[in-house]
């Protein structure tokens, strides 16, 4: 491959913002490399496809966790993507930027600069949301956001909002906007009934500008250095190893798993670690791979009294039909990821921003996408938010192709495992408010009998997964932070001409799914990368509940159908 000014590692929800953004300038000669394929894929293009393309070990690198201290020693997939697009390619596609107080944090733990108020405009710059600009929302950018099907076709939908506001919690017309926490109506990044992915909304739209190249199939070794600089990526292609010289700077966007192995191999870790493995120390970072977080969730599962469940629809001849009308019109129960409404509380009082979050889905079927269990059924996929425990990401050699050794210690903080028993608690009580009664049949899982702390616990390390949002194992740091990995601009501390941006970089991980806040972050860095002004920031409202202190709900919750609580 020829020289490039840029060479972007990682064609994932950051590599190809970076890409798009960078080529904008013509004088700009940019190349974005990617281990993994083409994303033309009915599995990967159909929202309601999206279990199958997770499952496929030509869409997903396939890594897994070592035996988990804390969950009984299990073993937790953790699944990222090996395709144009990454795992924006294979993820849920749900939209949730995180709560406005998470980027306050981000600038609390040295990350200077990253405020809510900074990064909204960047949310902003990036989205196209189906209703149209306004303060909160961004009207003209790349990415398209909406909410599915609006719920229509299953009144469980606006049943589960309703017991939501029952139980005691506030109701939010945009969790993306101005308030997060309460119930109401989910959104997606889906375009015209297809998944709308990085690669679609930003990638594929420029790909035939003269300065910029696209080269899958490229398996990237190491980033070379001539003294402290990077100037060269060491990269695999159909069998044979090859450089290509990078101009101005290295760009690597490999995500939470992939960028801090990158930057093991290229000599970039803790010193003792890599001297162990016989790689030469560019740079002692004992931060690289640390502080690994990540988002776990269970599947609270219930029988549905009546027959209006997703369960209809799995047999072969319905999901024939649902296919057919999505490949005809990209219309129907094919072109949504069926998670239309959802709900953000606070687990506890003296908690200022929410820490659990609910994905509900009219339906109760595993991951995979067969049913649960025989007849009709609906679930909601909830966690805590907020995890204590940390873990790490190292190699185990000096090859890209062994998967790094990676522990989450998940549970491993007794903070997490009281947010456990408090969520089963919670989520249980949502369930039963009378505007679920109409539906609600018998509780499959936990089950009504775990109801003490030691059967909660029990419960919750035996069924507990991952919510596949694995972060912040290259955080952003204040300069004199021994242990952050980068300055507020991404930049690797140590050396020069090399930034990290992905997921990876964020200090602590956001409240919500992380698709929404790496788009943002790339957007931000762009700019950075390119000298240019960056935008002004937003100083808008945010709500939060003003008796946070004193109280884990709004008010108290109902015990009768009140049918005056909107929707």
């Amino acid at each position: 491959m020829r020289d490039a000014d840029y060479v972007i590692i990682g064609a994932g929800s950051a590599g190809c913002v970076l890409a798009a953004r960078l080529s904008e300038d013509p004088g700009c000669n940019v190349l974005l490399m990617e281990a993994g394929g083409s994303d033309r894929s009915i599995y990967i293009q159909m929202p309601a496809a999206l279990s199958i393309p997770m499952n496929l070990p030509r869409f997903n690198w396939g890594y897994a966790s070592q035996a988990e201290p804390y969950l009984d020693d299990r073993v937790i997939d953790c699944p990222r993507g090996r395709v144009l697009g990454g795992s924006s390619s294979i993820n849920g596609m749900v939209y949730v930027r995180g709560h406005p107080l998470d980027f306050d944090r981000w600038e609390e733990l040295g990350a200077d600069g990253w405020n809510y108020a900074a990064c909204l405009p960047y949310f902003k710059k990036a989205e196209s949301w189906i209703d149209g600009e306004n303060d909160y929302r961004g009207g003209h950018g790349p990415l398209s956001v909406c909410a599915g099907n609006k719920m229509s076709g299953n009144s469980l939908y606006e049943a589960f909002i309703q017991a939501g506001g029952e139980a005691g919690y506030p109701l939010t017309d945009d969790y993306n906007g101005r308030q997060q926490e309460g119930f109401g109506a989910m959104h997606m990044t889906v375009r015209n009934g297809v998944r709308a992915s990085a690669a679609s909304a930003y990638l594929r739209p420029v790909m035939n500008r003269p300065n910029l190249r696209y080269v899958g199939g490229t398996l990237v070794h190491r980033v070379l250095f001539e003294e402290s600089r990077a100037v060269a990526v060491e990269y695999e292609k159909d069998g044979r190893i090859f450089q290509v010289q990078a101009r101005a700077e290295v760009l690597m966007a490999t995500g939470s798993i992939g960028s801090p192995s990158l930057l093991q191999r290229s000599g970039i870790g803790s010193a003792h670690h890599l001297e162990s493995l016989g790689i030469e120390v560019q740079c002692d970072s004992p931060g690289v791979g640390e502080n690994l977080q990540d988002h776990l969730e269970v599947y609270f599962q219930f029988r549905c009294k009546q027959p209006i469940t997703l369960n209809r629809y799995l047999n072969p001849l319905a999901k024939g039909l649902i296919g057919a009308r999505w490949l005809f019109t990209r219309t129907g129960l094919g072109a949504t990821n069926h998670f239309e409404s959802c709900g953000f509380i606070r687990s506890r009082a003296g908690i200022q921003w929410p820490d659990i979050q609910y994905h509900f889905l009219p339906g109760a079927m595993r991951y995979d996408g067969r049913a649960a269990f025989p007849g009709h059924g609906f679930q909601v996929h909830v966690g805590p938010n907020k995890p204590q425990s940390r873990g790490s990401v190292k190699i185990v050699s000096q090859s890209p192709k062994d998967s790094p050794k990676i522990l989450f210690n998940y549970l491993g903080a007794q903070q997490d495992r009281q947010d456990w028993r408090a969520c089963i608690h919670l989520t249980r009580e949502i369930f039963e408010q009378p505007a679920m009664e109409p539906f609600r049949g018998v509780e499959i899982q936990p089950g009504s009998s775990v109801t003490s702390d030691s059967d909660i616990d029990a419960w919750v390390r035996q069924n507990v997964e991952s919510a596949y949002h694995p972060s912040c194992t290259c955080r952003m740091g204040a300069v004199d932070d021994a242990t952050a990995v980068l300055d507020s601009a991404c930049r690797v501390k140590g050396v020069e001409s090399l930034r990290v941006v992905d997921s990876s970089v964020f200090p602590e991980i956001t409240n919500g799914n992380l698709n929404a806040p790496t788009i943002m972050l790339a957007e931000r860095v762009a700019d950075m990368i390119l000298g240019s002004s960056l935008l002004p920031p937003l100083h808008n409202s945010v709500w939060i509940d003003e008796h946070w202190q004193q109280r884990q709900r709004i008010s108290e919750p109902v015990r009768e159908l009140d049918t005056d609580v909107p929707i």
